[in-house]
């Protein structure tokens, strides 16, 4: 035998890297929690080249399909120093199905995307546990995804993940929707940071020398659980709200941040006037602040600061909007309106 025979023997995808009956067991491991997110439109189970939906028992007149993918950022490595992946994917879900729901829309299904250098079966069965937690909470089916192990793209304990998820709404129930000047801006309280804002806040870390496995100075959690909260996914109460024809915009606070996202939803011949006082950031916010010394324009740009959706409603139905948020556990605020101009108007402090 020459010497690139002997090479040749011990050649094999496994030894590359790339383990297929360890993925093969996973996805064995993962299919009673796919199932336990099956809605009245899935067909069959994991397994087959693609997945099937069904839209027909949603019984809508002139149904349009509604999509959104995201991803978490760098929020996973944070996940990673922890070694706490139990949130990570309703993070996931989050993302996408709190932009499906800007559109009018209700999430249908969702397909997930973990990526990642060698594939430990705990760690990534935990994870599509969390994703499952999310897409059960909105209603949504999971119904497939992909599992890619990619040796020499990822380095040790990292991995990557994004969501992929399918809603639909009514043609004539689309938002946004004739937005006029006076409606008001109606703020949704977010849990804190959700999934935005990670680069910056790692940097913060590293420059102050924060140790993220202690507690935080305003909390008695560690700052790595206070930062890994998992993003509020908004779905069951704003459909609520929508079903009865109250809101005409909806803009998800994610990157960009607060004023931009609402510019988003607002015709191009109006803008927002926000009063800044009324926001009330939540104590990760003031910390942050505090430490790092950023201008409000920065936080405001990178972060949802305290509010992770902002409703456009009309003055005849705000004050029974309000109401309706209120019995459904949220705790909505009045933070401004749409006024004539081009440029937006912030007045007030945020801290």
């Amino acid at each position: 035998m020459n010497q690139f025979s002997a090479k040749s023997n011990k050649l094999s995808y496994k030894n590359s890297g790339v383990d297929i009956s360890a993925g093969n067991r996973f996805v064995r491991k993962i299919k009673t929690t796919l199932k336990s997110t099956h809605n009245k439109g899935t067909i069959g189970s994991i397994g087959a080249f693609s997945a099937l939906f069904d839209p027909k028992p949603y019984k809508l007149n002139d149904p349009i399909l509604v999509s959104a993918s995201d991803g978490v950022g760098t929020k996973l490595v944070i996940a990673n120093e922890m070694n706490n992946h139990k949130y990570i994917g309703i993070d996931l879900v989050a993302m996408c199905v709190n932009d499906i729901v800007c559109q009018g829309a209700r999430p249908l299904f969702f397909l997930d995307y973990l990526a990642t250098g060698s594939l430990d079966i705990g760690k990534a069965s935990t994870i599509i546990k969390s994703i499952a937690t999310g897409c059960r909470e909105s209603g949504c089916a999971l119904i497939g995804g992909e599992t890619a192990e990619m040796p020499g793209l990822y380095k040790g304990a990292d991995y990557d993940l994004a969501g992929f998820a399918v809603g639909v709404v009514e043609r004539s129930n689309i938002l946004p929707s004739a937005i006029k000047e006076n409606y008001f801006l109606l703020g949704l309280e977010s849990s804190g940071l959700h999934s935005n804002g990670f680069s910056l806040i790692r940097d913060i870390v590293s420059t102050f020398n924060i140790d993220i496995h202690d507690k935080a100075p305003f909390s008695r959690k560690k700052l790595g659980d206070i930062l890994l909260t998992p993003t509020k996914i908004y779905i069951n109460n704003l459909l609520q709200l929508i079903e009865k024809k109250h809101v005409y915009g909806i803009s998800h606070i994610t990157g960009g941040g607060l004023v931009e996202n609402i510019m988003r939803v607002i015709p191009s011949d109006l803008t927002i006037q926000i009063d800044l006082s009324t926001i009330k950031p939540q104590k990760i916010y003031s910390w942050i602040k505090g430490i790092s010394k950023i201008s409000d324009n920065e936080m405001l740009k990178t972060f949802n600061c305290g509010l992770g959706m902002v409703l456009v409603i009309d003055e005849r139905n705000v004050k029974n909007s309000l109401k309706l948020l209120k019995s459904l556990g949220e705790n909505p605020r009045i933070i401004g309106s749409v006024i004539k101009g081009k440029s937006p108007l912030l007045k007030g402090s945020l801290f």
